[in-house]
């Protein structure tokens, strides 16, 4: 949401600019509902300040700000209390994750970038090999992109172990592309790797936080701006978030190779059910034992 993406650039802002921060994460509807000099009001700053805020955040100005805060609580499910304690039932279970669930794909669907989706694709779309690199819950998701990529008919590799892919990413050469996955973007181990692949002189998308190390050093930055939930109950609501871009990166992939590569893939898909026919087939028919004797 972009309410957790302005808590997660605090830090990076000015003095100033943090007291707007403050006052939009205190009173969003105010934001929403006010104008510029209530806010300013409410931060105890001037109204030029505020227009730095929303420019230090990724907006153009006040006015696209005040819209996109807008979206973002116009589509957030009211009143969902996505909180779980130890006395949850399975139906309350159900509930509170599903909703966060839910939250996180709007909160997604409203700051995504299309532009940095746009920026991602033309370099995926020219790479000579793609590998993807993560850690930990990272590291899972860039073996489910590395699964989804390779149908594209470009070489693929994920790699988890940090050793690993500190090597790999010192053989890469240019026109090669990395993807780096990370839900904080600052993990040591996968900043050396990206150091090492910017190196040689291959591209790196990250799909991070914006304002992480991570992202400073990518060539194309795919922003996840979303908040952790820190309670041990329920998976981080930005592992499916890197899943679908993961999949809008693929689809748009396949989509810019034309009608000759969707064919391959109808071919692939073909080949595959041939498979489960011949399997079906042999689960069907009477099974032969020999005697015991």
């Amino acid at each position: 949401m972009l309410l957790d993406s302005v808590r997660t650039q605090l830090d990076a802002l000015s003095k100033s600019e943090r007291k707007v921060g403050l006052a939009v994460l205190r009173d969003p509807t105010l934001a929403v509902s006010g104008n510029i000099t209530a806010l300013a009001r409410s931060a105890q700053v001037s109204e030029p300040t505020v227009v730095r805020f929303c420019r230090a955040v990724g907006f153009d100005g006040w006015q696209a700000f005040k819209l996109k805060l807008a979206q973002a609580l116009a589509v957030a499910l009211p009143g969902a209390n996505e909180n779980l304690t130890p006395n949850d039932l399975a139906a309350d279970l159900v509930g509170k994750i599903c909703s966060r669930s839910i939250n996180a794909l709007l909160d997604l669907r409203n700051t995504l970038d299309p532009a940095a989706i746009e920026r991602a694709l033309d370099l995926l779309a020219k790479a000579r090999k793609i590998e993807f690199y993560g850690q930990g819950s990272s590291g899972i998701i860039a073996t489910d992109a590395q699964h989804k990529f390779f149908r594209s008919g470009v070489p693929t590799v994920a790699y988890s172990d940090p050793h690993i892919h500190s090597i790999a990413a010192s053989l890469l050469k240019k026109g090669d592309v990395v993807l780096a996955i990370s839900q904080r973007g600052n993990s040591v181990a996968l900043l050396r790797s990206v150091q090492l692949a910017r190196k040689v002189g291959a591209d790196v998308i990250a799909l991070s936080p914006s304002g992480t190390p991570l992202a400073d050093l990518a060539t194309v930055l795919v922003p996840i701006d979303l908040h952790f939930h820190t309670d041990p109950y329920t998976p981080i609501s930005a592992r499916l978030a890197h899943l679908v871009v993961i999949d809008i990166l693929a689809v748009g992939l396949a989509l810019r190779r034309g009608p000759e590569f969707r064919k391959q893939m109808q071919n692939a898909q073909k080949a595959l059910q041939k498979i489960d026919m011949q399997f079906d087939s042999f689960l069907r028919s009477p099974q032969r034992h020999d005697d015991d004797s």
